[in-house]
């Protein structure tokens, strides 16, 4: 299918977020015009501030719940494509419903609202999660075809007192699953085709609003309180860890995504590489000069453990560089362009 290109237009549900702030700003800097949704007016204010130099190509909408109905069918209109970033991240939800509505039913009523009122879009793309893709204890190199049943499967076992992390995982796994039934039930009948993202955990500086530390989000949180915090457990700095990518590439992918027309019909996985956490701290002290003088004196855990580590989880990734080209931001990168924004904002 024909793919967008600078001048377009392009619809960013969730504009207020980590991640999706990134991506409006990424698109605004290509040449294309962006609207993004937000919940209130309130939630708007600060992005229009934000983007206020870019006038009229860039504008807010608000949408004040995504799990209803027909939520967004005034927000498609006009737009030539569609990158649905909005579903909620933290690990300590209550219940199920609490992640499993904004993350299935937010999915499911942008699509649905695409196909109704997006005569102009060409592609819609969707910001999955490698929580969608991996399965916790499975010592394999990850792929597109795999699929994280194993935590739904926890959660309709037990339900409200699943792990966080559990659940979290599910809905992503749930959402993503019912983007690509709705596509492939529809797509005959479908102007526009869909991608999908997924990526691992994302670090780098944000760029959203924050009053304080604790308003951080969930993994930059984590990143924070293993760099600069004092965990200094065994275990969890040289053996626990993940995969990561900068949140600057992560807006770059969304671009590509939208612009590449192999990307059209495709799950593409974007991750930077693994780590232990051990590694953010090597990399952190290794800095000269330190972009965090505020903190003279960072944690040392167990310098080195991480070059022996086993990698906790691996991708293959080998399709967002066939089809992307995506180049991605190595820890050092990702750790001083972080710490120095820490340091302006006095935390």
């Amino acid at each position: 299918m024909p793919t967008v290109a600078p001048g377009d237009k392009v619809l960013v549900s969730g504009a207020n977020g980590y991640i999706a702030i990134w991506v409006v700003r990424r698109f605004l800097e290509k040449g294309y015009a962006v609207r993004g949704t937000v919940r209130s007016v309130d939630k708007g204010k600060y992005l229009e501030e934000y983007f206020k130099s870019y006038g009229d190509k860039f504008e807010v909408v608000v949408v004040q719940d995504i799990t209803k109905e027909g939520a967004f069918d005034e927000a498609v209109k006009g737009v030539d494509a569609v990158a649905h970033t909005a579903s909620p991240f933290y690990l300590d939800a209550a219940s199920v419903d609490e992640l499993y509505k904004p993350a299935v039913n937010g999915t499911v009523s942008i699509l649905k609202s695409a196909q109704k009122n997006g005569s102009h879009i060409k592609r819609v793309v969707v910001t999955s999660s490698t929580a969608s893709v991996l399965e916790i204890g499975v010592d394999k190199v990850f792929t597109e075809a795999d699929w994280n049943e194993h935590a739904i499967r926890e959660v309709e076992e037990q339900g409200d007192a699943a792990l966080g992390m559990i659940k979290y995982r599910a809905s992503k796994t749930l959402a993503e699953k019912a983007a690509w039934e709705f596509y492939n039930t529809n797509k005959a009948n479908l102007k526009w085709d869909l991608s999908v993202l997924n990526p691992p955990f994302v670090f780098g500086p944000a760029i959203h609003e924050l009053k304080s530390l604790d308003a951080l989000n969930t993994s930059l949180r984590q990143w924070y309180d293993a760099v600069l915090g004092n965990n200094q457990n065994e275990t969890f700095l040289k053996v626990q860890g993940s995969t990561y990518i900068d949140v600057r590439d992560v807006a770059e992918a969304h671009t590509l995504a939208l612009e590449k027309e192999a990307a059209g019909g495709e799950r593409i996985i974007i991750s930077a590489g693994s780590y232990v956490w051990q590694d953010w701290l090597d990399v952190a002290r290794s800095l000269s000069p330190s972009p965090i003088p505020s903190h003279p004196n960072l944690p040392a855990g167990y310098p080195g453990a991480g070059a022996t580590a086993k990698p906790p989880l691996s991708y293959d990734t080998s399709k967002a560089q066939r089809i992307l080209g995506l180049k991605y931001r190595t820890k050092v990168e990702v750790t001083r362009d972080t710490l120095a924004d820490f340091e302006k904002r006095g935390w």
